[in-house]
């Protein structure tokens, strides 16, 4: 049996259930191999809020522009790691599009990161842009105002609506393997297996 190693970038605005999508994939038999056990399967985030020592801070996506060589150094720590560990998954829930379209939009800068996907595409990484309907988003923003912590960050829908336009542009431009999976529907259980078809039809589950 070949040894599975998917590498799935889950890119979005918010409200497209990517984490969800995320921890799905993460556990999938068709992504990650049957599991009669938990055991570590990296899933990481560039949400992470890890630049500031406070709740919803400042980190790779947000980051201001006294912390852009952070964020630099950061992205270049993370894919270094992937090269280093190439025979293994990683899922990833946001990344480098998001910071994009997060600079574009906040401080009107385009990052580069050409490099950076040049870099993955050896390692067969995959893109999957999630999207949903203008009208949808209030549906999926019922759901998650029943967990959230901090549910005022989806007070502006269409704040959405309009990041969601440019996400769409900057997953166009990028040089890796797209799909896009519209889950207006909230099924995150059918998103998952288009996701899951797509990789195995498109050979992102192995590494040649």
């Amino acid at each position: 049996m070949s040894k599975l190693t998917p590498k799935i970038i889950l890119e979005g605005t918010r409200l497209t259930f990517k984490t969800d999508i995320a921890f799905a994939l993460n556990e999938h038999p068709r992504i990650v191999g049957p599991r009669k056990y938990k055991y570590h399967s990296p899933l990481i985030s560039g949400e992470w809020c890890a630049f500031t020592n406070f709740p919803w801070g400042r980190g790779l996506i947000n980051f201001e522009p006294h912390e852009e060589s952070l964020a630099m150094e950061t992205y270049e720590t993370w894919v270094k790691l992937f090269e280093l560990q190439k025979y293994y998954s990683w899922i990833i829930d946001r990344f480098h599009l998001s910071t994009r379209m997060y600079q574009l939009r906040t401080y009107n800068k385009d990052y580069d990161f050409r490099w950076l996907e040049e870099r993955l595409l050896p390692l067969n990484f995959r893109l999957v842009l999630l999207t949903r309907s203008p009208e949808s988003f209030e549906s999926a923003r019922i759901e998650r105002l029943k967990i959230s912590g901090n549910p005022s960050q989806y007070d502006d829908l269409n704040l959405f609506v309009e990041e969601q336009k440019l996400i769409h542009k900057l997953a166009d431009e990028s040089l890796l393997p797209l799909l896009k999976v519209d889950i207006s529907d909230n099924d995150i259980s059918l998103a998952v297996e288009k996701i899951a078809d797509w990789m195995e039809a498109s050979g992102g589950l192995y590494m040649n």
